[in-house]
């Protein structure tokens, strides 16, 4: 069996271009000393597999040996390290993606991210485990994911990884130097990952796609350097420059403060693909004219966070005016909507920027954020509030912000019980991971005549729309009521 599967695995690399049929008794070598193996047989068998099957195979035969311990941790350090044998070097995946690039920006992505699929970095088979659906609410058609692609680690994985020492090599998951890395118990291996050298603002950065592609063509520009996140003018400029130079893609940044921001502040680094989400579908509502840029167009989009929209053919206008926004937002105070730019030192206002092109047109969209915490919100007065953590507790970064709910993957297991108490009218009080959900199920049940089988998933995926949309409201710094967008439109018109 473990012949039949490297076999399927050197013809599933050829026929994805990953080898050539030259290659093929150097990778099987390769593949032989990774699995302890001193000798092998081309069976010649035409058996049929997909590559999950052929790395389970494998993966089984590690197990069985006592190669490696039988847990998922263990199983990704090993699969990644058996397809790290048929990935090609960085240079030539680079000569291969500048060569498309001269044709065609869209040609050199498209390329890029079936191999980063052929390569099994992005474990598509993965992917399509996640749950979505989307949800219309008063702003538009909105994504929802449950995540269920990420996987969740074992006590012996978990054990095991405090005896790790920690290492500063590779500083963080997104430096460079993660290319072809053999990982640990702590961090990921990275033997099938290649990554795209770019020039950004006439700084090195690098373009990779995001191994758990929460949207299409998912894909991360991070800086060589590991240095922190930051929110500046130069950030709007780095922005286009990547819309410029792959117009097909959007691109934005986290913020730079805890809360409001990403999961990885110590490395500076984009996040942008071809997807249209829900915030770029929606309008302005109200237009601005701002003195000394009468020829840029402004205005606050129709959105439940605070969103200010720019446009121009001219880049630079909106470099010039989104610093000016930044400026002026940084020591922004609004005592009457509890909006303070700083307590105690402590910096709390900063933007989240998504940059795209529509036509000729640049587009920039501002989204303010504050971090402040208080004692009745202390997880952030401008974050998901208390009485919504049954669904999400963690940070809205830029995803969420854009209208796609990345939600934790408990909530499948938790959403599979609830529609059993609900149908068969058990008490909902009973059970932990029912009880935390109670409370909104008895305040959205009376307003359905009629709840089966049938219909239940659809209700708990329409309500779980609402309560994004909540979750969304609550991060945004202006309320969407005649205060909060009053507060709005005098914060545009001081600048």
């Amino acid at each position: 069996m473990i012949n039949s599967a490297i076999n399927a695995l050197v013809k599933y690399g050829m026929e994805r271009d990953l080898i050539k049929p030259v290659d093929k008794s150097y990778v099987i070598n390769q593949i032989l000393e990774v699995l302890r193996l001193d000798s092998y047989e081309d069976n010649n068998l035409e058996q049929s597999f997909s590559l999950q099957e052929i790395l389970s195979i494998i993966t089984d035969y590690a197990v069985a040996s006592g190669i490696i311990e039988d847990s998922i941790v263990f199983r990704d350090l090993f699969d990644t390290k058996i397809m790290g044998c048929l990935v090609p070097y960085p240079h030539e995946v680079i000569d291969t993606f500048n060569t498309l690039y001269k044709k065609s920006p869209k040609d050199a992505t498209d390329w890029y991210y079936e191999f980063s699929q052929n390569t099994d970095y992005i474990r598509k088979y993965r992917i399509e485990k996640d749950l979505r659906w989307t949800a219309v609410t008063d702003y538009g058609k909105l994504d929802i994911s449950i995540n269920l692609s990420k996987p969740e680690k074992d006590p012996k994985a978990i054990a095991a990884a405090k005896l790790v020492k920690q290492s500063s090599y590779p500083k963080c998951m997104l430096c460079h130097e993660n290319e072809g890395y053999a990982g640990k118990i702590n961090h990921p291996a990275r033997q099938n990952h290649r990554v795209i050298p770019l020039t950004i603002d006439n700084e090195s950065w690098y373009f990779q796609y995001s191994p758990y592609v929460y949207y299409n063509e998912h894909c991360i520009v991070f800086n060589e350097k590991h240095i922190p996140m930051i929110i500046n003018q130069n950030t709007f400029r780095k922005l286009f420059d990547f819309v410029k130079q792959f117009p097909h893609y959007f691109v934005g940044s986290n913020a730079d403060l805890p809360i409001v921001g990403g999961s990885i502040l110590s490395h500076d680094h984009f996040q942008g693909g071809r997807y249209e989400f829900a915030m770029e579908r929606a309008q302005i509502e109200e237009s601005f004219n701002i003195k000394g840029f009468e020829d840029v167009e402004v205005g606050i989009v129709k959105w439940p966070m605070s969103v200010i929209r720019i446009r121009h053919k001219d880049s630079e206008r909106l470099v010039e005016l989104a610093g000016v926004f930044l400026d002026k937002w940084r020591h922004y105070n609004d005592n009457d909507v509890f909006i303070f730019a700083e307590t105690d030192g402590e910096p709390h206002n900063t933007i989240t920027p998504i940059a795209r092109k529509r036509g000729d047109i640049f587009e920039l969209d501002l989204v303010l954020r504050n971090n402040i915490i208080t004692e009745e919100h202390p997880l952030g007065v401008y974050h998901p509030h208390a009485n919504l953590h049954h669904i999400k507790k963690e940070n809205i970064g830029l995803i969420e912000v854009m209208g796609l709910a990345v939600l934790p993957s408990r909530l499948n297991r938790e959403f599979l019980m609830l529609q059993d108490c609900i149908i068969n009218h058990k008490d909902l009080w009973k059970n932990d991971e029912t009880a935390k959900h109670a409370l909104w199920v008895e305040s959205f049940l009376p307003k359905y005549p009629s709840v089966t089988a049938e219909n239940i998933q659809e209700i708990l995926e329409y309500e779980t729309g609402l309560v994004f949309v909540q979750i969304l409201e609550d991060s945004g710094v202006f309320k969407r009521n005649k205060q909060g967008q009053d507060a709005f439109k005098k914060f545009i018109c001081s600048i």
